[in-house]
């Protein structure tokens, strides 16, 4: 049964999500749920809206002073709303405030402080891996800094695709009606006559069009 005095604190990453209560919601409930039922009382509530990276958080550091002065454990949502930062999690252990994680109310001040010096290495091998591959791209010659750059190459290499697709298409289209005005031409049928024949036989142009024209007809004798 959970008993005595609690202090909650909340963090998001970004001010939209604070803002928006994104994030925030699912914490909250979280925390009450563990809270349901027993004899406790909680005292008050901290939001902080800052990145984890950053170890100087204000309502972090009020909401230690709460729990000293009221003798309160603090509680969070998940660990990782502490930090990902060794040197953080540990000076927070030795501030002698008692706090748990609802996602793992059984963890003691060791596997606390492993589980913080593992996410700390992710945390550092996601930011070496992207710096890797930037290095990399560089000597590449890809220029890099300059978003408007990458998306104007992207933008023109995306152009060439596009237009590479559609006369790929049109040249699958052309080459189907090839025999039937092949057939027609052989009938001795003249260009005027091999569109009016396509136009009643209810056959689509390459744009998708039910009216030939002799130009139309004409451009896929030339593309095949």
């Amino acid at each position: 049964m959970t008993k005595g005095n609690f202090v909650s604190y909340l963090r998001v990453s970004t001010n939209r999500q604070g803002k928006s209560g994104l994030g925030l919601d699912a914490q909250r409930e979280a925390i009450t749920n563990y809270l349901n039922g027993g004899n406790w009382k909680l005292i008050k509530e901290f939001i902080e809206v800052e990145s984890g990276k950053n170890n100087d958080r204000v309502q972090l550091r009020d909401a230690l002073e709460a729990c000293k002065r009221t003798n309160a454990t603090l509680l969070i949502a998940k660990l990782d709303r502490l930090s990902r930062n060794v040197a953080f999690t540990a000076n927070l252990m030795e501030s002698g405030v008692e706090f748990l994680a609802c996602d793992f109310p059984t963890a003691n001040r060791l596997t606390i402080h492993i589980l913080s010096a593992m996410a700390e290495y992710e945390r550092e091998m996601i930011s070496k891996r992207t710096k890797d591959a930037l290095r990399q791209a560089k000597a590449r010659g890809v220029k890099l800094g300059n978003p408007d750059n990458l998306n104007r190459k992207a933008a023109k290499k995306g152009r060439v695709l596009g237009m590479q697709a559609r006369q790929a298409k049109a040249n699958d289209y052309a080459k189907r009606f090839l025999g039937i005005i092949g057939d027609y031409q052989g009938q001795g049928l003249s260009l005027n006559a091999i569109a009016r024949k396509l136009t009643q036989d209810n056959e689509l142009t390459p744009r998708g069009l039910t009216t030939w024209t002799p130009t139309t007809v004409k451009n896929i004798l030339q593309r095949v």
